[in-house]
């Protein structure tokens, strides 16, 4: 890794990320952006199933390191670490999982829409003050923070910049369920256990399908169909069968 400030530790088909600048309460610099990148990139072809995110210290992330920001902008927009680390997460096929505890601003909150499933402490302050700053929201926040929570409540969130506490994330259904938090990391490590119990292609399969850009009923049934016929064909399915007819025969 190019940075300490991220560390990443593999553990066959789990790939962690950590946030690792507690003294910045985890604010991200292009090095940190530029890590996240590689490793989700690095994710889609090395085994990894879930990739988990989490971090260290007293909050998630602060958002943007405001001064390293500044003193790093690219000329080529496309090519900035943190345009490539929010296009990799976005278009990520493994499954994501992110532990959040404390402040989550900015990006902090606005990667967390990219995730399969989300985790908070009842600590966590969820914040995107984006019009605060003269700015508008990214990481397609735009679009998806609606799409969660509907037009008046985004407008809310986004435009008002409201701060979310744990309970009210888990009501508007930003976050799947709020955990203790000393047990936080243990259930996310848990929750990630039971995604890695499953068939790992009907896992990954469902993920896409469930990103799937399709949209008429008549075309996501066709996807779904051809996906599954697929499946009947796999060694996978034909061990759960097998394994499902032994068990009967053993209990007749």
């Amino acid at each position: 890794m190019s940075t300490p400030d991220i560390q990443v530790t593999r553990t066959g088909p789990l790939t962690h990320i950590r946030l690792n600048r507690p003294a910045k309460r985890n604010a991200l610099t292009v090095a940190m952006y530029a890590d996240m990148a590689e490793t989700l990139a690095a994710a889609e072809g090395d085994g990894t199933v879930v990739v988990l995110f989490s971090g260290a210290g007293a909050g998630f992330c602060a958002g943007n390191d405001l001064a390293d920001f500044l003193a790093n902008r690219p000329a080529n927009r496309e090519e900035a670490p943190v345009h490539r680390f929010l296009r990799a997460i976005a278009a990520s096929t493994r499954i994501l999982i992110a532990a959040v505890h404390g402040n989550a601003v900015g990006v902090g909150t606005t990667m967390l829409l990219h995730c399969d499933f989300v985790l908070a402490a009842p600590d966590t302050m969820l914040h995107m003050p984006f019009t605060d700053l003269g700015l508008v929201p990214e990481a397609a926040s735009s679009l998806l923070v609606p799409r969660l929570v509907g037009h008046q409540r985004a407008a809310e969130l986004l435009i008002l910049g409201e701060k979310v506490p744990a309970a009210r994330a888990e009501a508007l259904g930003l976050v799947n369920r709020v955990v203790a938090a000393d047990a936080l990391l243990a259930e996310a490590e848990a929750l990630a256990a039971r995604v890695l119990a499953k068939p790992r292609r009907s896992v990954l399969e469902t993920k896409r399908l469930m990103k799937s850009p399709v949209t008429d009923v008549a075309g996501r049934m066709d996807d779904e169909g051809a996906t599954f016929e697929a499946g009947l064909k796999t060694p996978e399915f034909a061990a759960i069968v097998e394994k499902f007819f032994s068990a009967r025969s053993k209990v007749a």
